[in-house]
């Protein structure tokens, strides 16, 4: 008891930012990369207005790729990066309802899966697209898993990147990773599923720690940063407490029960591509899993956790220009 005490006052010591600082690398920004978008529009959905920008030519003879944030509640800016393939086709960045600059009714009500994965045709009707590619990465992978399992005929590729398929797989998974972190913070992160059990400065340290290893282990770049920080709601804790719980590996949320398992085998197999980190939360064993029920392509991306646009830009671009001239027909 003696020793959780010291461990506790010992971590609420260190604020979750300064933790952080001291284990994550400097980020880099994608050479190409486009801050400013080339366009905007505030696209009409059930429920409010939600903010899309594009970089890049949407008439261009490749199609345009559609980036999907995850959360439930993050943002548009940490897919910055992938603008850099706005040289070859248009990218779309846009943030869900409730988030970054959409309209933020504030009503749980909006909140559910098929409301959400209802904004993905919403931006293409309203842009006029033909054909596109969509990649949706954590709970935007469950979003794009949605949409691919309906067979749009718009769609020339889809990418699945960490993506959220089963709840239970996933804490299954997160309790592994936790199991295999320090003893002290195992120990602390176990005790701050209970309010009130630990100081909270504690178990934001401990969380940071977690997320260091398996969500985001880069310091965003400075320009990213700033844009980030610009955003009225960068993210919309609310929202995600509602739909997911107070952290990734603990889930109390509405999402609880999710399982999008049956609809892997409804995916367009040689057109669908599943990605990962090498150290991602979503860990890659599992993620390869599902991409051989799916019958579809699976990757791994080096030097990166769940953030991979922002862990290792490089190579998640090279692979995605690589990938999607392959089908782009």
């Amino acid at each position: 008891m003696a020793r959780r005490t010291l461990l506790a006052s010992g971590l609420a010591s260190l604020l979750p930012a300064r933790l952080a600082a001291q284990t994550l690398r400097p980020g880099a920004t994608s050479p190409g990369i486009r801050i400013a978008p080339d366009q905007e529009a505030m696209v009409p959905v059930d429920g409010g207005r939600i903010y899309v920008r594009v970089n890049g030519a949407l008439a261009a003879r490749k199609p345009p790729i559609l980036f999907i944030h995850g959360g439930p509640g993050s943002s548009h800016w940490s897919w910055l990066n992938a603008t850099a393939l706005a040289d070859e086709r248009a990218v779309i960045l846009y943030d869900q309802l409730d988030c970054g600059r959409s309209d933020r009714p504030g009503n749980p009500a909006n909140w559910t899966v098929a409301r959400y994965l209802s904004e993905i045709e919403a931006i293409r009707a309203h842009f006029g697209i033909n054909r596109w590619h969509v990649l949706g990465g954590s709970w935007g992978g469950t979003l794009a898993l949605e949409y691919g399992a309906t067979k749009p005929a718009a769609l020339a590729g889809l990418v699945l990147q960490s993506p959220l398929i089963s709840t239970d797989i996933w804490l299954r998974d997160a309790a592994d990773l936790k199991a295999a972190m320090p003893a002290d913070v195992r120990d602390l992160l176990d005790r701050c599923d209970t309010p009130g059990a630990a100081p909270q400065a504690a178990c934001d340290a401990a969380t940071a720690a977690f997320y260091a290893r398996h969500v985001r282990q880069v310091q965003p770049p400075v320009d990213i940063a700033a844009y980030r920080d610009a955003l009225p709601v960068p993210f919309a804790e609310p929202l995600y407490n509602h739909m997911w719980g107070r952290a990734e590996f603990t889930c109390t949320g509405t999402l609880k029960d999710y399982d999008g398992q049956p609809l892997l085998d409804q995916l367009d197999a040689k057109r669908t591509l599943f990605v990962a980190g090498v150290d991602d939360e979503a860990r890659p064993e599992t993620v390869a899993n599902f991409a051989i029920a799916a019958g579809a392509r699976f990757e791994a991306i080096p030097q990166a956790a769940h953030s991979i646009m922002l862990d290792n830009p490089e190579a998640y671009l090279a692979l995605l220009r690589s990938w999607l001239s392959r089908i782009d027909a």
